[in-house]
């Protein structure tokens, strides 16, 4: 495969498409889309937002950290994410937010967070809505935003308090109910794949620059198919050099050993291979690769150009 295809995909993805490649193997033809991140919204920069961004970023999501107050809402406390430093409402009103969005309101306040859910109430209802709270708190907002005469079903859809109960205490564990709850809602969205459609579409933004960037040889390792309990899905992806480092994951352990071992043998032949990974067997075993199951994964070497 040559690296000018994953330069095209950057690009595409740049202009806000969701572009995809053909993967050729043993007379099949497989789809591996690349899906732009879900875009969450934290309004507020406080110490929660904080740990909520790091496991967002994490998670692979893009982030934007509003705050009108210039020591939380900068670069250098947010570096990867898009940071406004501005009040609420105008900040919400220049984000246009879509449907798709998440939002979490996570402000210093209680008159503040009312502000933002009273704003993004009366506009588009974004995808997930999260408030920070007690549940006495939430109680008497929800009460006041009915009185108000804002529509009860927009209403319920408010996660608040936000977050899964996990008896979280400190604000790493507050962050970590928060993004648990993000993930759990973002998998509920049913997808539909096409024949030959591989599962994962995420965009591992390192793995694409490395294989446009690199000037050392090296091959690409996807995950075709995979049966019982296997530690990744279809369409993982990662790259493997001549010493034997990646970029990306195909689910570590023994399994990706091997496949790194597949993978270095490819590189400068000009040729792809596929290979299935037996993790249920003897040998499996003995290595302490419990997971279960098969993986099927096609090796690529990468011609730069």
């Amino acid at each position: 495969m040559k690296s000018s295809v994953f330069t095209e995909i950057i690009e595409k993805l740049n202009r806000g498409e969701s572009p995809e490649i053909i993967l050729s193997a043993d007379g099949k033809e497989y789809i591996r889309r690349f899906e732009r991140s879900d875009r969450l919204i934290l309004l507020g920069g406080g110490h929660v937002s904080l740990d909520v961004y790091r496991f967002a970023i994490i998670l692979g999501f893009t982030v934007t950290v509003v705050d009108d107050r210039p020591t939380f809402a900068n670069e250098e406390r947010f570096p990867q994410a898009d940071v406004i430093c501005d009040s609420f409402l105008s900040a919400i009103e220049k984000l246009q937010i879509y449907e798709q969005d998440y939002v979490c309101v996570l402000t210093r306040g209680h008159r503040w967070d009312k502000e933002c859910v009273e704003a993004i109430l009366s506009g588009t209802m974004p995808y997930y809505l999260g408030m920070i709270g007690s549940r006495r708190r939430v109680a008497g907002l929800k009460e006041a935003l009915t009185e108000e005469g804002f529509d009860s079903d927009r209403i319920e859809q408010l996660h608040a308090p936000i977050g899964l109960n996990i008896g979280a205490v400190t604000t790493a564990e507050i962050a970590l109910s928060i993004c648990a709850e993000l993930v759990q809602e973002k998998r509920k969205i049913k997808v539909i794949l096409k024949e030959n459609e591989l599962m994962q579409t995420n965009v591992d933004w390192k793995l694409l620059n490395y294989l446009v960037n690199t000037n050392e040889p090296c091959a690409l390792v996807t995950v075709l198919s995979s049966t019982g309990s296997t530690p990744v899905k279809s369409g993982s992806m990662m790259a493997v050099n001549r010493p034997g480092q990646t970029v990306g994951t195909i689910g570590g352990g023994c399994s990706e050993a091997a496949a790194i071992a597949k993978a270095r043998r490819m590189i400068g032949t000009g040729k792809s291979n596929v290979i299935t990974i037996d993790m249920s067997n003897e040998v499996a075993a003995d290595n302490g690769m419990v997971c279960g199951g098969e993986m099927t994964v096609l090796t690529e070497d990468i011609i730069p150009e």
